[in-house]
């Protein structure tokens, strides 16, 4: 008997793929741009363990009742047999890790954990509340299905003979367990990163080779990505000092980018780099991941940031360093057009995973730290990417202070035992550094600018005074903002900011004078608006708009929210902010005079805003309770000692003593267990499921709506529409510019009141289908009534 590992849709069974051919392929891939699991578990040390992991994750597909599913749904597509394995119709994940137990008792379960969840997920060892008991790993195994016994007894010898491998040298604490079990934890998810890209990957070869042909064969050597960037640093630098010789930016500029060149050469680990904004820090932190991974044989770069809503402009600044003309070297890949929920992956959807193949590797922090401890695997494949790479966390003080002890953890375990550099980046005090008050932080990181050139650079650089005026209310402040010729006034909530933009129209007199489809080309009056509310097409369109008319001296008053703080280029005379943390209020700075052509200081004024403070989310809320608890202390809140202040209560004190309020997921109750809590007994309890449902940055209740902006857009969802299956990667990829993000209450609402097309109808996504709902200035709104069907002009 032929056994199969896929059918092909109305082809006979000649044409099918073979089982031993799929688990081979998976096992040790078809050449240098395909080496299967055992070439990416090459790069820590494992290649034999990802070798069996190959060969083995399949095994329960030699069952005879598999083979008969198989050939029932050989006239229907994929998806339905991937559906048929997470409803438990047909299981054939358990077949390979009941074998891997019985070679190894200990080192099986490792193996275990990856062949039972290669479909549904890494599972728990143990069932938690609400589960079925079968869910979890350890009642799976000692009950086992019949069909996967009786694939065992049908798979060839030679597959099952290979004895499980010696565990890989690792840096194992075994002075403390519960550590001990995270690693252990850890170690498991990369081998299950190893796997599942490689399944999907040999999957995609033969199901759909099309889409596989389009892959990049060959990336540019990190040796030509340096070149390209030193030259385009290069020409910028010489273009700067040509304008303005005697520029202190400039020369504070240049001077950063030397000390990334002399760092790189410093051997793999932590770095910060804590350079005052406008200093230069994203192209500076390229210069020296670029030669750092250059100079140690360092695979990839992977850049996170705290923020969507500047991811685009990060990535642009990169791919105009790197001339990356053909879009391969750097992927910019976001988290709102992530797979499915739990539940709603199909075969195609995981296929159209990310999984990071490419040089550089623009992100969210979202994106990033959520797949470290996750557990799907569309989430999980591009883990394995990880290692051998140069991180840099753009904003590093922007992590959630709730989930720091889990956070900090994962990256000094990527430093120790996978070869990983990470570099702290930060405007501000460096917050996450190891210290009396902060125990869990990071040890002593080395600094890119000695600490000397470091103050020095901020004190030449400063460049705004800070005048705290109180309570404001949104008439007074409409007042104040349109007596400026340019002003940048920066709100907490996309509704505050929409209802003071109306307000400063109103006091102006601010009308439109042009109804063209394209906002970059329309004649709007001085008054502009930017806030999450608005896609990201249509944000860039606005901040060219913005940078037109500062650079003419035109009148531009720009109302935002934060978005427009972490590395957005714009340059104001003033800048008025609402309370905030004070690493915010620093960044708000950073939008006054950044390239200090004032012949004094630009005036940043911090306000308190007429705004309920009940209604504000809690990330939001409290940096404003312990930046009030800070600056009677420190007046200035861009001094050394103010921002040491705000974090000694921001970061370092928000810990209990045992230090669990750095491990408190969102939602929970004081005393909850933390994701921590969810590894212990040195590997022999992992909690995969309980841990990434706790280690979440935000929220799950967030849906992304597909905005139909500019001709572009109307025909993306036209094609989107027209598709007679889900599009993959690629068509994603385009739609990304095209989302606004919304609480998932409000998105129902929009789908119960017909604002948005049936899911069905656009493959499951969500988008917008009368255009009254999207405003040309404020973008997206909320409100369900009063919207007339008409031309979205936008």
């Amino acid at each position: 008997m032929t056994y199969y590992a896929h059918s092909v849709e109305g082809a006979p069974e000649n044409e099918w793929e073979p089982l031993e051919a799929h688990l081979r392929r998976v096992a040790e891939g078809d050449g240098a741009s395909f080496p299967g699991a055992a070439g990416f578990a090459e790069a820590f040390d494992c290649r034999e363990w990802g070798r069996l992991l190959g060969l083995w994750h399949d095994l329960g597909k030699y069952a005879p009742e598999f083979q008969r599913y198989l050939k029932q749904t050989a006239q229907s597509k994929h998806d339905d047999l991937h559906r048929l394995e997470l409803r438990g119709s047909v299981n054939h994940a358990l077949a390979g890790a009941l074998h891997a137990v019985e070679q190894s008792p200990q080192g099986g379960r490792l193996f275990a954990y990856c062949i039972s969840g290669h479909h549904a997920g890494l599972p728990n060892t143990v069932a938690a509340d609400g589960e079925h008991e079968r869910s979890g790993l350890q009642k799976r195994l000692k009950h086992p299905f019949p069909e996967s016994e009786e694939a065992l007894r049908h798979a060839p010898q030679a597959l099952l003979d290979f004895p499980i491998p010696p565990p890989p040298a690792l840096d194992l604490n075994s002075q403390d367990p519960r550590q001990m079990a995270f690693q252990v934890a850890f170690l498991t998810r990369m081998l299950f990163s190893c796997l599942v890209d490689a399944d999907f990957l040999a999957t995609e070869r033969f199901t759909q080779p099309d889409r596989a042909h389009r892959r990049p064969d060959v990336a540019p050597r990190m040796m030509e990505l340096r070149d390209r960037a030193d030259a385009y640093i290069d020409r910028l630098t010489q273009e700067a000092f040509r304008k303005n010789p005697q520029s202190a930016v400039n020369h504070h500029r240049a001077a950063v980018v030397q000390a990334c060149h002399e760092a790189a050469k410093q051997a793999p680990g932590f770095f910060s780099l804590t350079v005052p904004t406008g200093g230069g820090k994203t192209l500076s932190s390229l210069a020296f991941a670029l030669r750092h991974a250059e100079h140690h044989g360092l695979r990839r770069l992977v850049i996170g940031i705290p923020f969507t809503s500047i991811i685009e402009q990060n990535a642009s600044a990169y791919r105009k360093a790197l001339a990356d003309s053909s879009g391969q070297i750097v992927l910019e890949h976001h988290s709102n057009l992530d797979s499915p929920r739990e539940g709603d992956e199909t075969e195609r959807s995981r296929l159209a995973a990310e999984n990071w193949e490419a040089p550089v590797v623009v992100t969210t922090n979202v994106q990033l730290f959520e797949s470290l401890f996750a557990r799907r695997t569309s989430r999980c494949r591009k883990l394995h990417r990880l290692a051998y790479s140069v991180i840099v966390l753009d904003e590093a003080q922007a992590l959630p202070a709730n989930l720091l002890a889990p956070t900090l953890r994962a990256l000094q375990e990527l430093v120790t035992n996978y070869g990983c550099t990470v570099v702290l980046c930060t405007a501000t005090q460096p917050a996450l550094e190891k210290r009396s008050e902060f125990p869990i932080g990071i040890e002593e990181p080395r600094p890119i600018l000695a600490p000397a050139d470091r103050d020095g650079i901020f004190a030449a650089l400063k460049r705004v005074e800070i005048d705290q005026v109180g309570s404001r209310k949104d008439e007074e402040l409409a007042e104040e903002l349109s007596g400026q010729d340019q002003v940048l006034c920066i709100v907490n909530t996309r509704r505050h900011a929409k209802e003071l933009f109306t307000a400063l129209c109103e006091h102006v007199g601010d009308t439109e004078t042009s109804t063209r489809n394209d906002v970059a080309t329309s004649k709007v009056g001085s008054c502009l608006h930017l806030s999450a509310n608005m896609c990201p097409r249509h944000r860039s369109a606005v901040l060219r708009l913005i940078r037109r008319r500062l650079a003419t001296g035109r009148p531009c008053r720009v109302v935002s929210t934060q978005l427009v703080e972490a590395g957005v280029d714009v340059d104001f005379p003033v800048v008025y902010r609402a309370m905030a943390g004070l690493d915010a209020i620093a960044q708000a700075a950073g939008r006054c005079n950044r390239e200090g052509r004032l012949d004094g200081l630009g005036r940043v004024v911090v306000f308190e805003p007429d705004e309920s403070e009940r209604n504000l989310p809690h990330f939001i809320r409290q940096p404003i309770q312990d930046a009030r608890e800070v600056l009677p202390d420190h007046p200035d809140p861009l001094s050394p000692e103010a921002q040491h202040g705000y974090f000694a209560v921001h970061y370092w004190k928000r810990g209990r003593d045992d230090g669990s309020g750095w491990d408190h997921p969102p939602g929970s109750s004081p005393g909850d267990p933390g994701v921590l809590e969810c590894f212990d007994r040195r590997g022999e309890h992992l909690q995969f499921r309980q841990a990434a449902d706790r280690y979440r940055l935000i929220a799950d209740d967030q849906q992304a709506i597909l905005i139909p902006y500019s001709g572009r857009g109307r025909k993306l969802l036209e094609s989107l529409q027209k598709m007679p299956d889900p599009p993959g990667r690629d068509f994603d990829r385009k739609l990304q510019r095209l989302v606004v993000t919304v609480h998932a209450r409000i998105a129902n609402e929009l789908l119960r009141n017909q604002i948005l097309w049936p899911p069905e109808e656009t493959h499951g996504r969500l988008a917008l289908s009368n255009p009254g709902a999207y405003d040309r200035r404020l973008g997206l709104r909320t409100e369900t009534e009063g919207w007339a069907p008409e031309t979205l002009q936008v």
